[in-house]
């Protein structure tokens, strides 16, 4: 197997050292190169800008910072995978969502401490970003972490013809249309390439959509706010974090907190959020999973479930509880417009997608189904 070139642009010659030494772990991947700060980078891509299969970029750097790498490299329409490596504070939340929107495939965050850096999550994290980033499937990743070959090719992100799981598959039951007056909701879950993909669906979506949106966009704590923020500047619908304890109110977007739990509860006549510090599911913080459970027992008229671009299975185990008790529409992003193709995958595999559209579709689909006030 040809390893996968990497390119670690980071003016911290320790954190360089650190990448390094993680990437030279794993088989697949080899660091052909290292640069230290956005221009020295940028002049190597450009010399050869098909030798590198991904690079890790950092924000703050001299010289040229990673948002004007960014924007340098989309100039010029270079087709490059770029995984950014971002603090986790605050002010460097706004940055790492700035280089989403630029095309970057996914973040991870840096640890506060070199003694953090040589802890096993994040140098895990660092290579379950790599293997995504690089191609890999999901089912190759699990055998790399098991220490095993895969016995298989490996399917392009992209696949557009999955095959169905026969003991995944359910009935779908068939959709009841609701009018005006009903109570209405819908829950849209993605991950990676989720911030990118968002910016095509909320800002489509009109201010008096009749019914609320929750997100469950995997995120670390300290970005979705952020995240809100900058969805809320470009959309005729308010969108805001959730906060716990908040009603729900029709053309209104709540995104999850990162690192909590989001549920909702019934609160009288209305519905609440509730953010909780319960722990993670499937490593995951928030889930969607979590909150379409949440929605059981809710006296719901409708229900639109949304899964978007992302890694993983999450999404599929809820929405496939709430077929049985609820009447839910089921909306996946279709393979060829995903960043990765794992979640929409799932659920068309479950057999309970009621449609599967490009990205560019989605929003108008949700219209469709949820109508205006």
């Amino acid at each position: 197997m040809k390893k996968k070139n990497i390119l670690i642009i980071d003016d911290s010659a320790l954190m360089r050292r650190v990448l390094s030494d993680i990437i030279s772990t794993d088989e697949r991947f080899i660091v052909c190169d290292v640069a230290s700060n956005g221009l020295e980078a940028y002049d190597k891509i450009t010399l050869n800008p098909k030798l590198y299969d991904v690079i890790l970029l950092d924000i703050n750097m001299p010289k040229m910072n990673g948002i004007e790498f960014m924007e340098e490299i989309n100039r010029l329409k270079l087709q490059l995978t770029v995984i950014v490596v971002s603090t986790i504070a605050v002010e460097g939340a706004a940055e790492t969502i700035r280089l989403l929107e630029l095309g970057a495939f996914d973040f991870v965050t840096k640890p506060n401490s070199f003694s953090e850096a040589k802890e096993n999550t994040f140098q895990e994290n660092v290579l379950r970003c790599l293997a995504c980033a690089a191609g890999f499937s999901e089912s190759e990743e699990r055998n790399k972490r098991k220490r095993e070959i895969p016995q298989v090719p490996k399917m392009p992100r992209n696949e557009t013809t999955p095959v169905i799981s026969a003991k995944d598959l359910v009935v779908r039951k068939p959709h009841k249309a609701v009018g005006m007056g009903a109570m209405k909701l819908v829950a849209l879950a993605c991950s990676t390439g989720g911030p990118k993909a968002l910016q095509q669906v909320v800002p489509r979506l009109p201010k008096n959509l009749d019914a609320p949106m929750i997100i469950v966009q995997h995120m670390p704590a300290g970005f979705t706010e952020t995240l809100a923020n900058r969805l809320n500047e470009l959309s005729q619908v308010t969108v805001k974090e959730a906060a716990d304890g908040e009603l729900l109110q029709k053309g209104t977007v709540y995104i999850a907190k990162g690192g909590s739990q989001l549920r909702v509860k019934k609160q009288g006549n209305a519905y609440v959020l509730t953010v909780t510090d319960e722990p993670a599911r499937n490593a995951l913080r928030p889930c969607a999973d979590i909150l379409y459970e949440s929605l059981l027992e809710s006296d719901y008229d409708d229900i639109t479930c949304v899964v978007l671009t992302g890694m993983g299975r999450d999404g599929t185990v809820g929405i496939k509880q709430l077929n049985d008790k609820r009447n839910i529409y089921v909306i996946g992003q279709e393979a060829s417009s995903c960043t990765v193709y794992g979640m929409p995958r799932s659920l068309f595999e479950a057999g309970l997608a009621d449609v599967m559209v490009p990205l560019e579709e989605v929003a108008d689909t949700i219209i469709k189904n949820v109508g205006v006030r």
